[in-house]
């Protein structure tokens, strides 16, 4: 079994700390709808507001919040706004930028350029009564972003610009949810595209290697795919890129490949402290997620019997409730699914909550692989 956990983190970066997840910036056909949505079913609760109120002309923005989740959704006003209205059409709803919460963005920003990372948007400022904010904007694979965004001097609720929003009423009554912050953001490659955007983030961000996993390891009968995690230095911004293996079938990630144009976000994996309680509450407020076959269930509880790992939670509540463990000789973790979050069978959520355990449940990608390929069936895309 081929599964990596990098212990060399190479050289210490040169200046500049990437401290967090700052925002997700979603590119999306109807921002209000979409935000609407993600506010109803997963939980959040509005933030803020940019649009033609607010001397925005071209594009209007609805940001949504859930403790350190912020979710940025944006549509164009105008029917000629060709870079979004491109975008959209051979992408759908997506991801485009992930946006990172710095330290000395010059040196950042200098040695990304340096290095020879694209730059979209080269340094700029924007203040209000609160402060000063300033943003880049570099390229990553597809047509991604990624956004550095200094705060330092900063002390508003969000960033200049924008209005805050009062609070959704429809949340007082829908059974709360608690997810805490942003644990991993997937970005799927065509295949043999893993190893230069790897590197890319390696030369260009001054990220290393965390963890890794290969198609001997990944695979059901049908299809496999390829697996690498780069981290910041401190470890608190974690991507994995994945890319399909050859197989008997198309993967789900030659299928989100074909459907999104590219490469593109995959999944975002936001951490719970609770997951039972979140997700019985996501579940009542209607998000859907992937089935597991209670076989699994069964395998688990024979393997758990000649593990050291003592599984706190009730294994009957997290079987009903279709959330998968995965586990070492140090700890466990609790993950589960959704259904993709737009019709395009591409970008979807996952909740995890860590127990003293920092992979990415390898030991699931079975089981998951085999859920989704149920789905892919149904689709008729496998």
């Amino acid at each position: 079994m081929f599964q990596t956990t990098y212990t060399d983190k190479g050289p210490k970066p040169v200046g500049g700390k990437f401290l967090n997840f700052d925002h997700v910036r979603f590119w999306v056909g109807n921002a209000k709808q979409a935000a609407s949505f993600y506010c109803a079913r997963m939980g959040f609760e509005p933030l803020a507001y940019r649009g033609l109120e607010t001397g925005s002309r071209h594009t209007a923005t609805h940001v949504v919040k859930q403790n350190k989740i912020i979710f940025i959704f944006e549509s164009a006003y105008e029917p000629d706004n060709e870079v979004m209205a491109n975008h959209l059409s051979r992408h759908g709803d997506g991801v485009r930028d992930i946006a990172f919460n710095v330290e000395d963005i010059d040196t950042i920003l200098k040695v990304a350029k340096e290095r020879g990372a694209k730059v979209v948007r080269d340094l700029w400022e924007e203040e209000d009564e609160h402060g000063v904010v300033r943003f880049a904007t570099v390229q990553t694979y597809g047509d991604t972003l990624h956004t550095f965004v200094d705060r330092t001097k900063y002390k508003g609720f969000f960033l200049p610009g924008y209005r805050r929003e009062g609070e959704d009423e429809i949340t007082k009554l829908l059974p709360p949810v608690d997810i805490q912050f942003i644990d991993h953001i997937v970005g799927n490659q065509p295949d043999k595209q893993m190893e230069s955007v790897t590197k890319w983030y390696e030369n260009c961000l001054q990220f290393h290697r965390f963890w890794s996993v290969d198609d001997t390891q990944l695979h059901t009968e049908f299809s496999a795919l390829r697996s690498i995690v780069v981290t910041n230095w401190e470890e608190t911004v974690k991507m994995p890129i994945n890319e399909p293996a050859p197989g008997k079938k198309r993967s789900q990630i030659q299928e989100y490949v074909e459907y999104y144009g590219g490469a593109g976000v995959q999944h975002i994996a936001l951490n719970s402290n609770d997951i039972i309680t979140d997700i019985t509450n996501l579940r009542k407020r209607g998000v859907q997620f992937l089935d597991v076959p209670d076989s699994y269930y069964d395998t688990l509880r024979e393997k758990l019997q000649s593990s050291k790992v003592n599984v706190v939670e009730d294994l009957e509540i997290l079987q009903k409730l279709k959330i998968l463990i995965d586990y070492d000789e140090n700890g466990y973790l609790l993950q589960i699914f959704t259904k993709n979050m737009q019709d395009r069978p591409t970008l979807f959520i996952e909740v995890i909550q860590r127990r003293n355990h920092n992979g990415f449940g390898a030991g699931n990608f079975q089981a998951l692989f085999e859920a989704i390929e149920m789905e892919q069936a149904k689709r008729g895309n496998l």
